[in-house]
């Protein structure tokens, strides 16, 4: 039987957004646990198991898996379906079993990206192969009641990139931004859009980077580009009281 004690786990603690929690862990009151690949490989349920077992954590916020670069999820998909959505399942199937909170890091990108302000209601058509395999995870997650999915809109600070798409509208807002909202959120189920202000990229990196370059979506991904992935944040700001 477990002994639940106020700890996170932390899948993915060597990425852009564990790293960042490691950095900050010490300003929150949580215990966190950043398990390296040896220790827990979310294509191991037994690693996974053994893990948990032995650590008997509260929560599990789960970021491992395969992101950049994008179109390693149009040229390699075993890596894409291995990673984010078969080791979600895996961690999913094993939280379920221990009763453990999971937390899923899901994208904006799982929203048709045509008419934005999509709430958590809103129908689901993924804009790429990546979107794709995060709602992969997502599948599994929904099938476990005492779960979590964050579709965020989040990025590095400083902005990474020298250009910016002045037509494509999403929420971005900065990781160590988001962080303290998630710790507030740990306790609730089901969907939650979170992010910043709705705005173009280039808006949101010019305010950052005065010298970013602007740069067009319709004409570099086509006329058949989605180019408006806003979320509606009204149920996110309610329940962290922003």
């Amino acid at each position: 039987m477990f002994l639940y004690k106020n700890k996170i786990v932390v899948t993915g603690g060597t990425g852009r957004f564990g790293t960042i929690i490691k950095n900050k862990a010490l300003n929150f009151k949580f215990n966190f646990l950043f398990p390296k690949k040896k220790e827990l490989n979310i294509l191991n349920v037994n690693s996974i198991k053994k893990y948990l077992e032995n650590n008997k954590p509260k929560y599990l916020l789960h970021l491992a898996g395969l992101s950049r670069p994008m179109r390693i999820h149009d040229t390699d998909i075993s890596q894409s379906i291995d990673k984010n959505i078969i080791g979600t399942a895996n961690i999913t199937k094993i939280c379920a079993e221990y009763n453990i909170k999971l937390i899923y890091m899901s994208t904006c990108y799982v929203y048709p990206g045509i008419k934005g302000n999509y709430d958590e209601q809103s129908s689901l058509l993924p804009i790429n192969n990546y979107a794709w395999s995060k709602l992969g995870g997502e599948s599994s997650v929904r099938l476990y009641k005492n779960s979590l999915i964050l579709r965020a809109s989040v990025t590095e600070k400083p902005f990474v990139h020298k250009s910016a798409f002045t037509d494509f509208k999403t929420n971005f807002i900065f990781h160590e931004e988001l962080l303290p909202k998630i710790l507030k959120l740990l306790n609730q189920k089901g969907v939650v859009n979170i992010g910043g202000k709705s705005q173009s990229a280039y808006k949101f990196a010019k305010k950052y980077n005065s010298r970013i370059k602007k740069i067009s979506a319709k004409k570099l991904l086509g006329k058949k580009a989605r180019l408006n992935v806003t979320m509606n944040l009204k149920k996110f700001k309610r329940l962290v009281n922003d």
